[in-house]
Parts: C-alpha cells; structure tokens; sequence
C-alpha cells in the first residue's frame, strides 16, 4: 500500500516523486504548452524541472528539519501529485523560480524555532522574498508571513522586526543599481505590477474544476484537524505549525488575485498544500478511511492525465 511504502523515509520515495515530477512536465509540454525541441530550449526545460524537483525536495526539507510531520516522505508524494493535477505550473519559470526562493524564506522563517542567528535569519528570509518578487511581484505577500512568525515566536526586540526590511531594501537598491546600469532608468527591473486579476474564466475546464475541486475540498477538511492537532504539538514547535497554516492562507489569496490565471500560480500553494494534508494523513486512525482517502489522492491526478 502506498501509504506504506511513504511511511517512512527510503530511496525508492525520491525515485517515485522524481518520476512522478517527469512525468507532469511531459503532459505540461505536449498537452499545454507549445513547445519546439532546440538545444537552448531543451537545456530551459532542463533547468524548469531541476527548480521544480529541488523545491520538492526542499519541501522534505523543511517538514523534516522542523519536525512538520512524523517520518516518512508523505508530503513528498502529495507534492508531485499535485503536479499532475495542475502540470500548467510548469509553463512559467518566473514563478517557479520566484516560488522556489519563497519555499528558502519559508525555510529561514520557521527555523526562528531555534535559538541562533535570529537577525541574519529575519535578514535572509526578506531577502530572499524580495527576491522572489522580481520574478512574480505578487510573491511580495508572503512577506507579511515574517512579521506574523514574528508575533508567533513573541520576538519583541525591533531591531528583529526591522531586520526583514532590510533585506528587502538591499533588493530594492540592488535592482534599482542595476536598472540605471543596464536600462537607464530606476525601476525597470523592480517589477512592480500592482494589476490583479478575478477574471476566473480560465478555470472553466474539466481539468480545472476538478483540480480545484480537489485542492479545495481535501485542503479545507485537513486544515480542520490540522489546526485542531496544533495544540497536541510540543508546545516549541506550535508556531512552526501555524506558520505553515498562514503561509496557506497567503498563497490561497496570491491565487486568487492573480492578475493572470494560467493554473501557474498554484504552484504557490503545493508545499504548504502537502504539509497539512500530509499531517492529517498520519493522524487518521481508520485504515479503510485513509485508504480512501489516499486512493482518492492518487486516483483524481492520473484520471486527469486522460481528460
């Protein structure tokens, strides 16, 4: 059973998930995107996927370093599955990038669990979330996560709480160096692009209502017990948890106002999406009802494949 074999952490789990990514990045190329087989092109492609996998990866990271979950390789799986069902992510590498360097600062937030290195922590998180903005502005969202993991962790000392912004102003000053440098002026390579969009007429496919409908339905009712489950964590690893849930909640909302709507910007809401889901997978204790729900998890992708 393949709850099973992510139970705990082997080989053959990164093997399927590298796999399973592949083959995402097949049906996004042949189904989606239009595509011509060069040298450079190809050697693009090549790059898109090793980002996508590393934030996989990265993912498992995280959950791992800071105790997210127990030991296995669950969020890995449900990760690569959602490639599948949304394998449009794999058509903009701006934001797959941009969510690549996100996941980094996600990774620097919730290590503030630790006591060391706060300020170059805080530093690097806003960084690197400015960043990620350069390359999908609307990324800039998930720097309010810094301030909130800041109330969460009940860090009271301002010199933490302007650490972030520092970091994001070396961004804003090294772009606005490089703009007058390379292009003249001040701002061009900043990428500002307030324009949102709620245009959802892109969604009204098969493939994407019931990509939707999934993501929905098995996100909304995980993040009941997740959030109900927090409490039961050792009480220094609580805020880690809730700031997965805020991070959730953040790339929810950057879905929701993008300006434009291409099934790209779920890519977003993959790792926190794999967190929750992956804890409320452990926590069920009947095994006819996590086998149902595991089969469902794998069942609706690979259906997608055929539509």
């Amino acid at each position: 059973m393949i709850t099973n074999v992510f139970s705990k952490s082997k080989p053959i789990n990164f093997l399927i998930v590298f796999s399973l990514s592949l083959l995402a990045l097949l049906v996004a190329v042949n189904k989606y995107g239009d595509f011509t087989f060069t040298m450079f092109s190809t050697i693009k492609l090549s790059a898109v996927f090793l980002c996508c996998f590393l934030s996989v990866l990265l993912v498992d990271f995280i959950v791992a370093k800071n105790s997210l979950s127990q030991k296995g390789n669950a969020e890995l799986l449900l990760f690569s599955l959602f490639l599948i069902t949304i394998p449009q992510v794999y058509l903009d590498w701006k934001i797959i990038l941009s969510n690549f360097l996100v996941l980094l600062a996600l990774r620097r937030i919730i290590s503030l669990r630790t006591q060391n290195e706060h300020i170059k922590k805080l530093f690097d998180a806003g960084f690197l979330i400015g960043l990620a903005s350069l390359f999908y502005f609307w990324a800039l969202l998930f720097f309010i996560l810094i301030f909130i993991a800041l109330l969460l962790y009940a860090e009271s000392e301002i010199k933490k709480w302007i650490a972030p912004t520092l970091g994001l102003l070396a961004i804003v000053m090294m772009s606005i160096g490089l703009s007058i440098v390379i292009n003249d002026d001040f701002i061009s390579l900043l990428n500002i692009n307030l324009a949102v969009g709620f245009n959802f007429n892109a969604y009204n496919s098969v493939q994407f209502i019931v990509a939707i409908t999934m993501l929905l339905s098995f996100g909304l009712w995980a993040s009941i017990f997740y959030l109900k489950d927090i409490k039961k964590k050792m009480k220094t690893y609580r805020p880690a948890y809730k700031v997965v849930f805020v991070a959730f909640i953040i790339s929810t909302l950057l879905v929701i106002i993008a300006p434009k709507k291409d099934g790209s910007e779920f890519l977003f809401l993959f790792a926190p999406l794999a967190i929750i889901i992956s804890n409320y997978i452990e926590t069920i204790e009947e095994k006819w009802f996590k086998t149902i729900f595991v089969v469902l998890l794998l069942a609706i992708p690979l259906v997608l494949l055929v539509l």
